[in-house]
């Protein structure tokens, strides 16, 4: 998978399954997503999450910094290339994101945005990710959205909080390129 075919499918399909369970998984593979993110898991179950994913013909994402069993550190990104068929990840972290960018993972560097001084490091730290994009948690109003999308240089998916067509519309319509949201009836907006 490349970055290319992810931004097209996010494109016709901009909001994101964000899944916390098997149940979960299962219903979200009946929607229309392209893309699926597994936020909570565990190492002995990250296979079989994975292939259900592709064989669906989905984009499956994995939250490398919240997987039980498997530490967030190098190692896990070559667990996650080699015994798993993940695209890419998720995470905080920058070192991880490079590490799994140097293994031709997508990669997806989250932030959480809990206040200015939180915005302010933010705006500091995306002229330097080399994620292929940028999640920002929580849903934020629209003019923030905008000025983070001028800023970063990378495609935006605003994620957390996002409960109904008006926060998708809202994020969309400020320059988000997709919003990810756990909300199972916001999966089929």
């Amino acid at each position: 998978m490349n970055t290319h075919d992810l931004y097209q499918k996010l494109e016709v399909a901009p909001v994101i399954a964000a899944i916390k369970s098997e149940e979960e998984l299962t219903a979200a593979l009946l929607t229309e997503v392209e893309v699926i993110f597994v936020l909570q898991s565990h190492l002995m179950q990250l296979a079989e999450l994975s292939e259900k994913i592709k064989q669906s013909g989905k984009i499956a994402i994995l939250h490398a910094d919240l997987v039980k069993g498997l530490s967030s550190d190098e190692m896990a990104i070559d667990y996650i290339k080699q015994k798993t068929a993940f695209d890419g990840i998720i995470s905080t972290k920058s070192a991880i994101v490079r590490y799994a960018k140097r293994h031709q993972l997508l990669a997806i560097q989250r932030f959480f945005l809990l206040d200015s001084s939180a915005l302010t490091n933010v705006e500091r730290q995306l002229l330097q990710t080399e994620a292929d994009l940028v999640e920002v948690l929580p849903n934020v109003s629209p003019k923030i959205i905008k000025g983070l999308v001028k800023q970063s240089r990378k495609p935006l998916i605003v994620g957390g909080l996002v409960h109904d067509k008006e926060d998708v519309l809202g994020a969309l319509g400020a320059g988000s390129l997709a919003v990810s949201t756990t909300d199972s009836q916001v999966w089929s907006i």
